[in-house]
């Protein structure tokens, strides 16, 4: 396990850094208007309710774009490592900004992918890896 900064944990965004636990991946939705929206906010940012929540997805996506860091910006961070922008499946344009995980050479954009999480303290870290059953993945 690689050393990582942890994220705090809100009221908005604790369902989201929790999920893993229960193997979830958590996005918010607003129960009104049925819009997914992440990060999470107080209120929907298409017809502003109050109406939102966290809702499990599939943890199914594909990688939009990506970058190949050579530089380890923590002590005990192993490089290379890719970050990626993930749009998931359940609706254009919803993004999860993560890592994917094995071969930072065969990430390519499309490429199909799920999640996974990696377990710290009290917070469970949505990553990817490729999702071979999903297609072609590198």
């Amino acid at each position: 396990m690689i050393a990582r900064k942890l994220p705090a944990l809100t009221r908005e965004t604790a369902p989201f850094w929790t999920g893993g636990e229960r193997g979830e991946l958590l996005i918010q939705r607003c129960a009104t208007c049925g819009l997914y929206q992440h990060p999470p906010l107080p209120i929907c940012a298409r017809c502003r309710t109050e109406t939102v929540g966290p809702e499990a997805v599939s943890g199914k996506g594909r990688v939009r774009t990506f970058t190949v860091n050579h530089q380890a910006w923590l002590p005990g961070l192993d490089e290379p490592f890719v970050f990626a922008a993930i749009e998931l499946a359940e609706q254009a344009e919803l993004y999860v900004f993560s890592n994917v995980l094995g071969d930072p050479g065969a990430v390519t954009s499309g490429m199909p992918v799920k999640v996974c999480f990696e377990h710290h303290e009290d917070v469970w870290l949505p990553l990817f890896e490729a999702d071979f059953e999903a297609g072609h993945a590198g």
